[in-house]
This record gives C-alpha cells, sequence and structure tokens, in this order.
C-alpha cells in the first residue's frame, strides 16, 4: 500500500531559511517522502539554493504566474504521487521524528485529518519555548472558535479524502477555510499533542502576514461560512482571545 507522504511547501524569497527547511525534511526518519516546492515568483535566489537538493525525492515546481499561498499549496496537491499530504511552510522546521510520528498516529487514530502541537521560534530557528498544545480531537463547530490547527502540522491521508477536499480556496486565510471544509466532510480532525514543529516566523513565508488576521477571520464567517451575525460575533470572541493567549 502506498505510504508515501507528499511534503507540499509554497515558497516566495526564502532562500535565507530555505535550505534549513528542506534539510528538516529530508533528516526525517521517515522516509518514504517526496518533497514538493513550489516556487511562487520568487525575486530572490531560492530557486538557486532549492536547485542543489533536487532528486528523485525532492522537486521544484515554478508558477508561471504567481498565484499566492493557495494557488502555491494547489499546484503541489496537484502534482503531488504520495497517499498522504503534509503542509510546510517554507521558513518552519520539523522535529526528527515528525512524520514517523504522526503517521503511526493516523493509522491508529483511522484519522482522515491530523495537526500536532508545536512552538513558537526565533528568526535563527531556536525555540522560544512557548508551545502551543491541541486537543485530542476537534469539530468543525470547535475550530470555528480556536486557532489551534497550524499548518506546518497538518496532514491529510488521500485514502479518505479526494484532492478536491483539500484544494484551498482563493480567500485571505484560505488554510483556516480550509480545515473548516474538510471538517465539514470528516466530522473531526486528530490532535496529536506532541510539539514537533518549530513556528519560526521570519516575513518570508507566503502565509506570514497576519496584520489584518481579525478582519479575515470575520470575513471567513459570514462570507465564506455564511454564519449569522450573533453567531459570528460570538466565534469571532472565542477566537480573538485563543488568538492572543496562544503568543503570550
Amino acid at each position: 500500500m502506498n505510504r508515501t507522504v507528499s511534503v507540499i511547501v509554497p515558497v516566495y524569497n526564502a532562500a535565507d531559511v530555505i535550505a534549513e527547511t528542506i534539510a528538516s525534511v529530508l533528516g526525517q526518519t521517515y522516509t518514504d517522502t517526496e518533497l514538493i516546492l513550489v516556487d511562487d515568483g520568487s525575486l530572490d535566489e531560492s530557486r538557486t539554493v532549492i536547485s542543489s537538493f533536487l532528486s528523485d525525492r525532492v522537486k521544484l515546481i515554478s508558477n508561471e504566474n504567481p498565484k499566492g499561498a493557495a494557488g502555491a499549496r494547489n499546484t503541489g496537491i496537484s502534482a503531488a504521487q504520495g497517499r498522504y499530504i503534509a503542509f510546510m511552510d517554507a521558513d518552519d522546521l520539523w522535529d526528527k521524528d515528525k512524520l514517523a510520528k504522526q503517521i503511526a498516529f493516523m493509522e491508529k487514530e483511522g484519522a482522515a485529518f491530523s495537526f500536532t502541537g508545536y512552538e513558537f521560534a526565533d528568526k535563527n530557528g531556536k525555540g522560544l519555548g512557548r508551545i502551543v498544545k491541541v486537543p485530542q480531537r476537534i469539530t468543525y463547530r470547535q475550530a470555528l472558535k480556536n486557532t489551534t490547527i497550524f499548518t506546518s502540522t497538518v496532514i491529510f491521508d488521500l485514502s479518505k479524502l479526494s484532492k478536491e477536499d483539500i484544494m484551498m480556496p482563493y480567500v485571505l486565510s484560505e488554510d483556516t477555510a480550509t480545515w473548516w471544509r474538510v471538517l465539514k466532510k470528516t466530522g473531526i480532525a486528530f490532535g496529536f499533542d506532541e510539539n514537533l514543529c518549530l513556528y519560526r516566523r521570519t516575513g518570508s513565508s507566503l502565509s506570514s502576514d497576519k496584520v489584518e488576521a481579525l478582519r479575515r477571520i470575520w470575513n471567513l464567517y459570514r462570507k465564506v461560512e455564511g454564519l449569522g451575525l450573533i453567531d459570528s460575533a460570538v466565534c469571532f470572541c472565542f477566537w480573538a482571545v485563543r488568538a492572543v493567549a496562544r503568543r503570550v
């Protein structure tokens, strides 16, 4: 049975960090992987850095026209050959056992959708001790009020979902919108509460700009999910409090 994990990394002006990110994937104890890096119009040396790693396991795709984070990930999803789809941002880092532990967890639970805990890191990739713990399970309604699912920890099982199910919409906060849509189908996502990822915010990631996060989440409630005003307000308050608490 195909147990390959396709790791999809959107890249935009990440020359300073992408080599470390690639190394953290290639250094996984789970070796049945393909790494798909999707360059989305980088103006720096990202493609040059990536080219030194290219092999049967490491592939580079360049979007002819920039498509943003959602489009870059969708390009990667379309090209993926693995049973499992794992997302990773270009400046984040994984524990060497991340894939081995998470895939074993998913197989044990029969999970179509899983995510893990993670730790905030500085620009040098050094953990800051601020670890985000995750629940064992989360439903769609719970996820509307919770910031806990982080993109670089998510894995989907394509034996239970289709590529169409996980394609990201072209909206702001496209990753969150995707988690909600998939949860409507799966009913539940499984959290593996172990810190297996370093979340490094350098500004080079396609998804790093959170200045308008509150406006984005409100737009998702009202225009994407079609929630009523009161329901949106309740979810928004819970979401905002947890988002602040996560960074304290």
